[in-house]
């Protein structure tokens, strides 16, 4: 993945995708203007994995552009098995902000993306400041 300068239109794109989500909508403007703080944008290129099944979860992604196939594999010797695409506007990775649970499934770009990212730790700090709305 190739980090790219998030413009401020495009850190207001963010706000407007995640302010539909039922997580992010219920914060106030103070918060989420504090969450903006540490989004980054990047680029991937078809056939990148953007996150592997049972890695440890520690970013939440938006997709910007593009399109991701996301699979899993039920055993040590299954295949993978496609079960969902996802476009600009979806997300994933959102148990890594509530839980830092593994990765239950592979995101991987079926074609050039740009992404959205929101590292865990920046998000709990902005929860450390935020008592109230962590729990």
């Amino acid at each position: 993945m190739k980090r790219l300068s998030i413009t401020a239109a495009e850190t207001v794109q963010f706000s407007k995708i995640v302010r539909g989500l039922n997580f992010f909508g219920s914060m106030n403007m103070a918060m989420l203007e504090k969450i903006l703080d540490g989004i980054q944008l990047f680029e991937c290129e078809r056939g990148e994995k953007v996150c592997v099944q049972g890695e440890a979860g520690d970013t939440f992604f938006v997709v910007q552009q593009g399109s991701l196939t996301v699979s899993v594999r039920k055993g040590r010797i299954s295949l993978q098995k496609q079960i969902a695409t996802l476009g600009p506007g979806d997300c994933f990775g959102e148990m890594a902000l509530l839980h830092q649970a593994p990765r239950n499934a592979t995101v991987t770009c079926h074609s050039a993306s740009r992404l959205f990212v929101l590292p865990v730790s920046h998000f709990r700090a902005v929860l450390a400041q935020n008592p109230e709305f962590a729990k």
